[in-house]
């Protein structure tokens, strides 16, 4: 990870990249079940990195959404690499199966968990 990423940053970038561009901070912070100050802090030093940029609601003035920039995609496509190099170095063909099993489990627990989030009070 660059210098100040931390896992926690990638899993905002993930999550944009999976579930769309343009959630709302606060939506984000839910969804990640951290306060919103913390994800104002996550969202500037992503933005920082050039990973992210955070633009004003066009239908809400008092709103901002967040969307995921070329570099972002960029950066969770390198640590994905990047992870699957050094999970393989201790992966057997065994283990690899084990995982493909599963995998479709484990979709259907993050689908259920992400659809029943209680929203984060500060």
């Amino acid at each position: 990870m660059p210098d100040g990423v931390h896992p926690s940053h990638f899993a905002i970038v993930v999550h944009l990249a999976r579930g769309g561009n343009g959630k709302t901070p606060g939506g984000l912070a839910n969804a990640m079940q951290v306060t919103k100050a913390t994800m104002s802090h996550s969202l500037k030093v992503l933005e920082g990195h050039g990973f992210i940029e955070v633009r004003p609601n066009d239908l809400d003035a008092r709103s901002k959404n967040v969307f995921l920039t070329d570099a972002g995609r960029a950066f969770q496509a390198e640590a994905i690499v990047a992870a699957a190099r050094a999970f393989s170095q201790f992966m057997r063909a065994t283990h690899v199966d084990t995982v493909a099993e599963l995998l479709p489990g484990l979709v259907m627990i993050r689908k259920l968990l992400d659809e029943n989030r209680n929203p984060v009070l500060d």
